[in-house]
């Protein structure tokens, strides 16, 4: 039978609510200024606040708190290099011959293509790879321990990281090139390992632009019953 965690007690601060508001008002007034950014500048940054948004990530909420996630951060360029190159290969692939006219066509505005400079420029990559199972070597062999609602755990987490990212000042973009197996490779990660989002994170460059879109508005998203 399983171990029984003993329950401590929560530490919770209750806030007034003009306090609970105004917090609010200023995270969102931060986190709407998120955008996903193609343009970066190799300008160095310090690893500390890459460290502190992997720590925020690490928090997160996940099955059976099983935390099944890893954070691999890339800062070598050679090895910038080489996920750059294999990433575009697959991207070429995938827009002149995967991808279904439809895709492309919701594609076309946002004008993006295989080019990947960014994977290069940004001068660090955060490649989340989601831990399916556990796996450790005893004296009976390889034992694995089954994970429970893994992709929900690790989608949190990489929203917890992106947030953590943006509210330190960065940069970042979701990557998610089809399919991803190179980076299980260059990054040498064990099998139980699948990458989940390649974040390129950094500043961007002095002449970085987005695209000029909008969210939806939350009449378009929400409903209260």
């Amino acid at each position: 039978m399983a171990m029984t965690h003993p329950h401590i007690p929560l530490q919770f601060e209750r806030r007034p609510e003009a306090e609970q508001l105004t917090a609010f008002r200023n995270f969102l007034t931060s986190i709407a200024t998120r955008r996903s950014v193609r343009f970066f500048s190799p300008e160095p940054v310090a690893l500390e606040l890459i460290t502190n948004a992997i720590r925020c990530a690490s928090l997160a909420p996940s099955g059976a708190n099983q935390q099944p996630w890893r954070f691999v951060v890339v800062a070598d360029p050679v090895v910038k290099r080489q996920i750059r190159e294999a990433a575009e290969a697959e991207e070429r692939e995938s827009y002149q011959h995967r991808m279904p006219p439809e895709w492309l066509q919701a594609l076309a505005p946002l004008g993006t293509d295989w080019h990947k400079e960014f994977l290069e420029a940004a001068p660090y990559l955060i490649v989340v790879f989601r831990v399916d199972y556990g796996l450790a070597e005893t004296a009976e062999g390889e034992q694995r321990t089954k994970h429970y609602y893994v992709q929900e755990s690790v989608g949190i987490a990489t929203g917890f990281l992106l947030a953590a990212l943006h509210l330190s000042g960065l940069a970042t973009l979701t990557h998610t090139p089809s399919p991803m197996g190179f980076l299980q490779n260059i990054l040498d990660r064990p099998k139980n390992e699948r990458p989940f989002v390649l974040i390129p994170v950094g500043l961007p460059a002095a002449d970085a632009t987005v695209p000029d879109i909008a969210k939806k508005s939350l009449s378009d998203l929400m409903t209260i019953r």
